[in-house]
């Protein structure tokens, strides 16, 4: 979910439809650890970087020495609606974000009794998550989508996502400095959507305002329904340089280096690095685009939250 994003084109309906149709199948037989797990131990030849397990007493907000609650409807002189359409208003108010007190934190859209819609966006603090030279970076956020399907889930949109640092304080430097969307949904479609921003808008090497994307559905249970680990790595220990999507450990997308022009990969990976984000959007681009109608309606349901159970950033070596 950008908060720079522009609107995308609708080539996405078909995507969506697709990967509601993808076959139990493809699932995995592994059971799900419950939420408020912990984060887990760094794989054989990782380091942990940085995590956040959401430990703490219920109605508290998340811990500010990690994040930044985003309040509002844009960024002070940046794009209004977060440059996507989306028409919530986000606050710093536990009733919108706070942690549950069983390890895990809870973004959470409501409509008020005089129709408006509020809802949460947090970033961390942190804005320099990239893979030293030679190493692979892994971001990874375990996540129960908005428990709502069908018509009353027309216009949600969580995501868990990344931004290149030079957007925070500039806001018109979208999608130069890079977007990488580990985890995007609307609507309550048993999908995840991994998507890349890049170049220029409109068009440009990632097909703005789309992006290089691509999407499935969820292992086993539906995204709506369970916990699924969502992960992207950065891997700068191969040439070309690769780009990964994954969920429940299973690739579902990828770029590489050499599917994009020097300059663009320049900007895209050649600043600090990235800070993380996680909000929960209510209509705007593209949940009305694979609803083919204006998002949320008056079928959309108040109160169904994103759990999000930990995040963490390893790196190897």
């Amino acid at each position: 979910m950008t908060p720079l994003r522009r609107p995308r084109l609708w080539r996405r309906c078909a995507l969506a439809v697709a990967a509601a149709a993808l076959p139990a199948a493809i699932a995995t037989a592994a059971v799900a650890p419950p939420a408020g797990a912990s984060v887990p131990p760094p794989p054989d030849g990782w380091s942990l970087v940085w995590s956040d397990d959401f430990d703490g007493s219920a109605g508290a907000l998340p811990s500010s020495s990690n994040w930044i609650i985003d309040t509002g409807h844009g960024y002070p002189g940046g794009p209004g609606n977060w440059g996507t359409g989306e028409i919530q208003r986000y606050t710093a108010d536990p009733s919108n974000v706070s942690l549950d007190g069983s390890g895990n934190l809870r973004i959470t859209p409501v409509k008020s009794s005089s129709g408006e819609w509020t809802s949460a966006r947090i970033e961390t603090q942190r804005t320099n998550f990239k893979p030293a030279d030679g190493r692979v970076l892994r971001i990874e956020g375990r996540v129960q989508m908005p428990n709502v399907t069908g018509n009353q889930a027309l216009g949600y949109w969580p995501a868990f996502w990344a931004l290149g640092s030079p957007y925070r304080g500039n806001y018109q430097n979208w999608p130069a400095i890079g977007e990488f969307d580990i985890m995007e949904n609307v609507n309550g479609i048993n999908s995840v959507w991994g998507v890349l921003h890049c170049g220029v808008n409109p068009g440009g090497a990632c097909n703005e305002t789309n992006g290089l994307g691509a999407s499935r559905a969820c292992p086993g249970s539906s995204c709506q329904s369970a916990m699924h680990t969502y992960r992207f790595e950065w891997d700068r220990s191969v040439s070309p340089n690769q780009l990964r999507w994954y969920v429940d450990g299973q690739q579902f997308h990828s770029v590489s280096q050499n599917q994009l022009d020097a300059t663009t990969w320049s900007n895209m990976t050649g600043h600090a690095g990235y800070f993380l984000l996680l909000n929960v959007a209510m209509g705007g681009a593209f949940p009305n685009g694979v609803a083919g109608q204006g998002t949320p309606t008056g079928d959309t349901v108040s109160g169904r939250p994103m759990v999000v159970d930990y995040v963490a950033v390893w790196q190897s070596g």
